[in-house]
C-alpha cells in the first residue's frame, strides 16, 4: 500500500541549498519535506570554503555556533599555484553583519559535517525528513503536484504545490529538473580528497592550474587538508595511459601525480601529508545559468546555475538562492499565479546577485584551461599579485546577501 503525506513544499535534495530554503520556510510555519537519495554524514566532491558574506545568513539558519565552532582557520590570504610559481595576496575582508561591523573572513567546514549540522537543525525546526528516499517521478494533481519517493521496495507519495529542485547538476535522472547525461571530451570532471600532516600555511587559500584543469587547496576542520580540482575528459584519459605499459593508471592516481608534477606549491603542502580517505570523483561539471522557475518546480542551488568552481564560491550560491527562493514564496499569494509571481521575482534576485560572480568564474577558468595558461597566468600573478584579492572580489566574496545588510 503506497502512503500519502501533505505539505506545503517538497525540497528535493539536503544540501546547503535545499536545507536553506527548508529551514527558512519552516521557521516561518510552513509544513516542509526533504527528500535526500543518500545516508549521512557522507562526502562530497567540493572544495569546502565558506564565504565571509554568509556570516549573517548562518546566524540567521542557527548554525552560526556550531559552524565557527567546527570550522578551520579564517582565510586571509588567496594564493596561486601553477609550476614553480607560488604567489599570494591579501583575500578582501567582508563585514560580519550590520552590527558588529567588524571584518570577516571566510572559513572551510567538510561537507561529511557541514551538511549533517544543517539537516539536524532543519528537522529541529520541524521539517519532515524522508532519508534515504530517491524522487523518481513528478506529477500534476490539480493545483498540487505529486512526488513519489521510493526507499528500497517501499513507495511514498508526497504531495505539495511547492516543488524545489535542490539535487544538484552532476546526476541525470528522470525529473523534468535534472539534465541528462553527456560524454564530451572538453568535459570538466571534479575530484577532492583529504589529507592530515600538510604544511600549508593554515590562513593561505591557492588557486591551483595545471595543464587541463584548476583547482584549490584550504585547511578545513580538524586539520584536514581539502583539495579538490577539476579535469579535462580528454586530458585525463591521456594521464591514464602509462607508456611501455598495457594497465592504465586509476583516474585518482592520475590525478594526484599530474598535480603533484604541476605544481610546487602542491608538492611542498603534501610533502609530509597522508591521505585521509580515498580520492572522490564527480561530474561533469556544468557551469551557467539554468531556469530557475519551469514547470512549477522552483530550482536552487546547482540546479538553478553553476559556476566554474575556480571562484570557490559554490557553497555560498547554495546557501543564497536558497534563502532567496524561501524569502520570495513566504510573501506569495496561495495559488499558481502567487508562485509564478515569486518565480519571476526569484530570477529576477538570482539574476542581481549571481551573475557577476559566474560571469568573472567562466573568464577566469577560460584563461586557466588554455593550453598558454602555463605560462600567462603565472606571469600575470608574478607582476599584478592584486590580482588575486580583484579576483576575490569580483567572485562576490564581499557582497553582502539581500537582507543582511
Amino acid at each position: 500500500m503506497t502512503r500519502l503525506s501533505t505539505h506545503d513544499a517538497i525540497i528535493i535534495g539536503a544540501g546547503p541549498a535545499g536545507t536553506s530554503v527548508a529551514l527558512t520556510l519552516a521557521r516561518r510555519g510552513w509544513a516542509v519535506a526533504i527528500v535526500e537519495k543518500s545516508v549521512f554524514p557522507r562526502r562530497k566532491v567540493c572544495g569546502e570554503y565558506i564565504s565571509a558574506s554568509n556570516l549573517a545568513l548562518l546566524e540567521q539558519l542557527e548554525i552560526g555556533e556550531a559552524w565557527r565552532a567546527n570550522a578551520g582557520p579564517e582565510i586571509r590570504r588567496v594564493g596561486f599555484f601553477s609550476g614553480e610559481t607560488c604567489t599570494e595576496a591579501p583575500m578582501p575582508p567582508t563585514k560580519d553583519g550590520p552590527r558588529e561591523k567588524k571584518d570577516g573572513f571566510g572559513r572551510a567546514l567538510g561537507r561529511d559535517i557541514l551538511d549533517c549540522l544543517l539537516l539536524q537543525a532543519a528537522q529541529s525546526a520541524g521539517v519532515g525528513i524522508f532519508q534515504p528516499c530517491r524522487a523518481v517521478a513528478i506529477d500534476r494533481d490539480g493545483d498540487m503536484q505529486m512526488v513519489r519517493i521510493q526507499a528500497g521496495n517501499e513507495t511514498t507519495m508526497l504531495r505539495a504545490p511547492v516543488i524545489v529542485a535542490a539535487h544538484g547538476s552532476w546526476e541525470p535522472g528522470p525529473l523534468p529538473s535534472q539534465i541528462g547525461k553527456t560524454n564530451r571530451p572538453s568535459d570538466l570532471l571534479g575530484f577532492k580528497a583529504h589529507f592530515t600532516g600538510s604544511s600549508l600555511a593554515p590562513d593561505l587559500m591557492p588557486l591551483l592550474v595545471f595543464p587541463g584543469g584548476y583547482g584549490g587547496m584550504v585547511l578545513a576542520d580538524h586539520g584536514r587538508l581539502s583539495i579538490s580540482c577539476c579535469i579535462r575528459r580528454d586530458m585525463l584519459a591521456r594521464l591514464r595511459k602509462q607508456p611501455n605499459h598495457q594497465s592504465h593508471l586509476s583516474a585518482a592516481d592520475a590525478v594526484s601525480r599530474h598535480l603533484m608534477e604541476s605544481c610546487r606549491g602542491v608538492r611542498d603542502a603534501l610533502e609530509s601529508a597522508h591521505a585521509d580517505g580515498a580520492w572522490l570523483a564527480a561530474g561533469p561539471i556544468r557551469p551557467g545559468i539554468r531556469s530557475c522557475y519551469e514547470r512549477d518546480i522552483f530550482r536552487v542551488g546547482n540546479a538553478a546555475g553553476e559556476s566554474h568552481p575556480i571562484i570557490a564560491e559554490g557553497i555560498s550560491m547554495a546557501l543564497q538562492s536558497g534563502w532567496l527562493l524561501a524569502s520570495e514564496l513566504a510573501c506569495a499569494p496561495d495559488g499558481r499565479a502567487g508562485r509564478e509571481a515569486a518565480g519571476r521575482r526569484y530570477k529576477a534576485a538570482w539574476k542581481a546577485l549571481f551573475s557577476t560572480r559566474l560571469h568573472a568564474a567562466a573568464a577566469i577558468a577560460g584563461i586557466a584551461l588554455h593550453p598558454g595558461s602555463a605560462t600567462l597566468m603565472p606571469a600575470i600573478v608574478r607582476n599584478f599579485p592584486q590580482a588575486l584579492t580583484l579576483g576575490a572580489q569580483l567572485s562576490g566574496k564581499t557582497k553582502p546577501v539581500p537582507g543582511f545588510v
